[in-house]
This record gives C-alpha cells, structure tokens and sequence, in this order.
C-alpha cells in the first residue's frame, strides 16, 4: 500500500533521470491496448520495499496500475504476488488464478527465491520457469519478465555469499531473457541497468529495493510496454 506524498516527499525522485512522472507515464501509456492486468510472482511482485526519502513510496505495480489507468481508463488489475515463492510454488499457486483473470497483461517476477537458495539448479529452474511461462503466453496475454537488480554486486553483502549469489543472479536472468525470447514474452532488462548495483536502491534487509528501486523499476516497465505498444519515446528521459 502506498502512503500521500508532499512536495518535499517527491522532490527528489522528479529530478531522477532514472525514474518517470506519473503524468508522463500515463502519456505514454495512454493507448496502450491493455485493461486486464495480473501481477504474478514473488516479493518483488507483492511489492515490498521499505520507503526512501524523496520518492513516493509506491511499488512499482502500484504505478504501473496508475498509468495505465489514469484518466479513468478502465483497467482490472489482479496481484498474486507472494513473499518467499519459489517458481514451482508460483506455478502451483498462481498459473491457474492468472489464467483465470482472463489477463491480456501479465507481469512476472520469478527465480529470486531459487537463486537465493544455496541448492539453486539452473536446468531445474529453467525447466520450472519454461512450465510457468508457456500457459500465460499461450492464453493470448502480453507477458512480461522483469530482471532482478544485481544486489550480489552492490557491496552490501559479505564474500563469499556475494560471488555465489552473483553467480546465481546472473544464471536466471540469462534463463529468464532466453525463455522470455523463446517463447514470445517481453523481457525488462532491470538486471543490467546502469544503477542495478547501486547500493542506495535497496532496502535495510539487503534483500528487496526500496521505494527508490521501485521508482526505477516501474520506470523501465512503463517505457518497455510503451515501445512495445508502438507509443512514441518518451522525451522526458534523459541520459543516465
């Protein structure tokens, strides 16, 4: 849940280059074909984050729902998002509750909580992952996959969990991009992005962004869809 913003509150996320407006991010989405959104996942998906002054503190699905409906656009908007899920358990728990929402969007973060796992198995995962994916594409449904931030290179976290866990990270986003480019999806490359080890994008529990990552994330959502919708660029954004 979102809490009000003041002026001073935002200040500092209207200045970043990295973020987006929310009226620049409902320009951009504007007429985009989408009014059937599921949100399916982990914690990344539920949102968590703990808030970072100067930026409003929304998830980046709660923004994204903003945009899309923003001038009383209609938009059904389902999260199923879990802390803690593995891909098998989001499968498990969530396929047939996506599908079900007759979605024409879906939006998936998965594989967080296996690559944390000190037995992650990549052909598993992919294996697990491919089963997760292929319903949601085969529904009809734009899907999206979302890169995790590259927290392992961040310095916040002590060798030799940092290497391991970097290793890891680096094996399901390569998975997660080529089965989104096997099977259709649309892959948001937050992995790789110019501030994905930056250390003030996560939260205290050096686990989950902050309101700042979710400024981030959400911004790169957006302008994904937007291109993939054929809306114009956004020139609002500047050169990081």
């Amino acid at each position: 849940m979102s809490t009000p913003s003041t002026i001073d509150d935002v200040l500092f996320e209207d200045l970043d280059p990295t973020a987006i407006a929310p009226d620049a991010a409902a320009a951009l989405l504007a007429s985009s074909p989408w009014h059937r959104l599921v949100v399916a996942g982990d914690s990344v998906a539920a949102g968590v984050r703990e808030p970072r002054a100067g930026y409003r503190d929304q998830s980046w699905s709660d923004r994204l729902v903003a945009a899309l409906s923003a001038d009383g656009r209609p938009l059904s908007a389902t999260n199923l998002g879990v802390r803690g899920l593995r891909v098998r358990e989001i499968h498990d728990r969530q396929l047939q509750a996506a599908l079900d929402h007759r979605p024409d969007l879906v939006v998936l973060s998965a594989g967080a909580n296996d690559a944390l796992s000190r037995r992650f198995d990549p052909v598993a995962l992919r294996g697990e992952l491919r089963a997760l994916l292929e319903p949601l594409v085969d529904s009809g449904a734009r899907v999206v996959t979302i890169g995790l931030f590259d927290l392992p290179r961040s310095g916040l976290l002590p060798e030799p969990h940092a290497t391991r866990l970097a290793y890891a990270f680096e094996a399901l986003d390569a998975i997660t991009r080529e089965l989104a480019g096997t099977l259709g999806a649309l892959h948001v490359d937050s992995h790789h992005h110019p501030l994905a080890a930056d250390p003030g994008i996560f939260s205290s529990d050096l686990m989950h962004a902050n309101a700042r990552g979710h400024a981030i994330a959400a911004a790169e959502i957006v302008r994904a869809l937007a291109a993939d919708a054929g809306t114009p660029p956004d020139r609002t954004r500047r050169d990081r």
